[in-house]
């Protein structure tokens, strides 16, 4: 026997709409919101199990719970299932405020999974499922050379002028060596690093023997 139509007000037909299309939900939330707005359409569980990959008895516990709960319960795991947390309290934050804040106690310029690991009393997996849930990566770091030329700004403007308004019927061309130039040392502090960039360090840039 088909089960009839749920019974879906406009109200929540719109919420449920935008769940199904939203990027940024979990994606229990997005395919059960899809499944509800099948089922308010009339389609049988089974078709519906069909096209979630999931079992006829979970979407009738879907529709049963939208009816009871309406669009707050749905994506919502019931009290008593699905999977335990692994990780004690507090973990994740204090994973996170380490990469964010402070650096190994070995003198290493980032942490990686091991030493994160070590420090928190997690697996080293598990730091590395953190990172990657968080978009971090400590490891990668960009620097950015400044000048302690007092003219720098002067040239610059020269030089970028060139390239941007060249004379008349004139060939450009750009030579890059400093084979006796290194940075010496750092002149400000570090950039934060944040989900989506790299921590930044910037430096002087000294010519040896001067």
């Amino acid at each position: 026997m088909v089960a009839a139509a749920l019974s879906v007000s406009d109200e929540q037909r719109a919420e449920l709409r935008r769940m199904a299309v939203s990027t940024t939900l979990p994606h229990r939330k997005v395919v059960q919101a899809r499944a509800l707005l099948w089922a308010g359409d009339g389609v049988a569980n089974a078709e519906i199990a069909r096209r979630c990959q999931v079992t006829p008895e979970a979407v009738r516990r879907w529709r049963s719970r939208f009816a009871e709960e309406g669009t707050s319960g749905v994506g919502t795991v019931a009290k008593g299932r699905g999977r335990k947390p692994s990780l004690p309290a507090g973990t994740v934050e204090e994973v996170l405020r380490l990469t964010h804040q402070e650096r190994p106690a070995d003198g290493s310029t980032h942490w990686s999974t091991r030493t994160m690991a070590a420090r928190v009393g997690i697996g080293k997996d598990s730091v590395a499922k953190i990172w990657a849930d968080h978009n971090l990566k400590p490891w990668r770091v960009a620097t950015f050379k400044i000048s302690n030329d007092p003219r720098f700004e002067e040239k610059l403007v020269d030089v970028v002028g060139l390239y941007l308004n060249p004379p008349a019927r004139a060939v450009v061309f750009s030579f890059d060596e400093k084979t006796q130039c290194q940075a010496l040392d750092r002149t400000q502090p570090s950039l934060p690093m944040k989900p989506g960039r790299a921590g930044t360090m910037t430096h002087d840039y000294k010519r040896n023997g001067t």
